[in-house]
C-alpha cells in the first residue's frame, strides 16, 4: 500500500518523469492473448524507455526503480517484464548516408570500436543509405567482429545521394520482424537528416511525409533510433543554414518520438564521433526494453505516460 507521502512524492515528479510516446498497439503486438467472453482481449506491447541520471548518480540506481507505472490513454497497464541494463543484449542496426562528407570516413574505426563493445550476444546490422536502396553489409548478426568488420568509409559522393533518408531507414526498421521479441532495440542513424523528395518547400519537420512514416514504424517495432547528424556532399555541407536546420530538426524529432537522442553541434560536421559514441553508450546502458500487458483493442496510434519513483533523474 503506497502511503500518501510517497503519493505525494508521485505526484511532484511526475512531470518531470514521464514520456509520452505514440504507441501502434495494433501492429506493435508480440502475442495476443485470449479473453473469457465479454472481456477485452490483451496484448503485449514493448516500448524502449532510457533512463537519464545525474553523472554522480551510480549506474546501479536504474536497477533500483521499485515504482513504475504505465498508462496507455490513462488507463493503468500491467507490467509483465523490464530487460536491459549493463551487460543486457542490444539489437542495434547502424545506418551511414553514403553521402556524407569526407570527414566522416575517420569516424568508421571508432564505429568499429564501439560495435565491438556491444554486451554479448547483441546482434549488429550494418547498411548505407544510397540512392534508390539499401545497401546492407551485414544482416543483423551476433558476430560482433564481423560486424564491426563490415562498415566501410562512405562514398561521399553526391551521386550516391538518396533524396532523402527516411525510405531506407524504414526499410532497416522492417528488419527488426525476424529479430526476437521483448529485447532492446535501437537504430543509430548517421545522416543529414534532410528529405528533398518533395521540394525543399516540403522538407521542414512537420511537413516531411518520409519522416512521420520512419517515425510510425519505429514506434510500430519497439526501436529507439538515436541520430548523428552528419553533412553531405552537395546537400547540407554548403553552409546553406535553411537546409542544415530542416535536416537537423528531422532528425531531432525522430530521435525525440521513438526514445532515442540526436547529436549535432552546429551545422558543421563534428570533430570527432568519440564524445558522441560516449555518450551514446551510457544511454544505451540505461535502455530497457519494457513489456506491458495492453488492455486497449483499437487499433492505431495510443497515448503512453510513463511514472516512475526516480528522484533524481529522467525518463525518456
Amino acid at each position: 500500500m503506497i502511503g500518501e507521502e510517497m503519493m505525494a512524492a508521485l505526484k511532484r515528479i511526475s512531470q518531470l518523469l514521464t514520456v509520452i510516446l505514440l504507441c501502434a498497439t495494433g501492429n506493435a503486438v508480440d502475442a495476443q492473448r485470449k479473453a473469457p467472453e465479454g472481456r477485452r482481449p490483451a496484448r503485449t506491447v514493448t516500448i524502449p524507455v532510457t533512463v537519464r541520471l545525474k553523472e554522480s548518480r551510480a549506474q546501479r540506481e536504474l536497477q533500483t526503480i521499485e515504482v513504475l507505472q504505465v498508462l496507455e490513454d490513462d488507463v493503468p497497464q500491467e507490467i509483465l517484464a523490464k530487460r536491459g541494463g549493463i551487460g543486457v543484449p542490444l539489437t542495434l542496426a547502424i545506418l551511414i548516408q553514403d553521402d556524407v562528407v569526407s570527414s566522416i570516413a575517420n569516424e568508421i574505426s571508432g564505429l568499429a570500436a564501439f560495435v565491438r563493445r556491444l554486451p554479448p550476444n547483441s546482434r549488429v546490422l550494418v547498411g548505407y543509405l544510397r540512392s534508390g536502396s539499401l545497401q546492407v553489409r551485414q544482416r543483423f548478426t551476433p558476430d560482433l567482429e564481423r560486424a564491426a568488420r563490415a562498415l566501410r568509409i562512405p562514398i561521399g559522393s553526391p551521386t550516391a545521394a538518396p533524396y532523402n533518408p527516411y525510405v531506407q531507414t524504414i526499410e532497416a526498421l522492417k528488419r527488426f520482424e525476424s529479430q526476437p521479441t521483448g529485447s532492446r532495440r535501437a537504430v543509430l542513424l548517421i545522416s543529414d537528416g534532410l528529405d528533398i523528395s518533395r521540394g525543399v518547400s516540403s522538407a521542414s519537420p512537420s511537413q516531411s511525409l518520409d519522416l512521420q512514416r520512419a517515425i510510425n514504424e519505429a514506434q510500430r517495432r519497439g526501436v529507439a533510433v538515436y541520430s548523428f547528424f552528419a553533412p553531405t556532399t552537395g546537400g547540407t555541407q554548403g553552409g546553406n543554414s535553411v537546409l542544415a536546420s530542416y535536416g537537423q530538426g528531422s532528425l531531432q524529432r525522430l530521435s525525440d518520438e521513438t526514445g532515442g537522442r540526436a547529436f549535432f553541434q552546429g551545422t558543421s560536421a563534428p570533430v570527432s564521433f568519440d564524445p558522441y559514441l560516449r555518450d551514446l553508450s551510457t544511454l544505451l546502458a540505461r535502455q530497457f526494453a519494457l513489456t506491458y500487458l495492453s488492455t486497449n483493442t483499437d487499433k492505431g496510434f495510443h497515448r503512453i505516460k510513463i511514472i516512475s519513483d526516480l528522484a533524481d533523474g529522467e525518463i525518456l
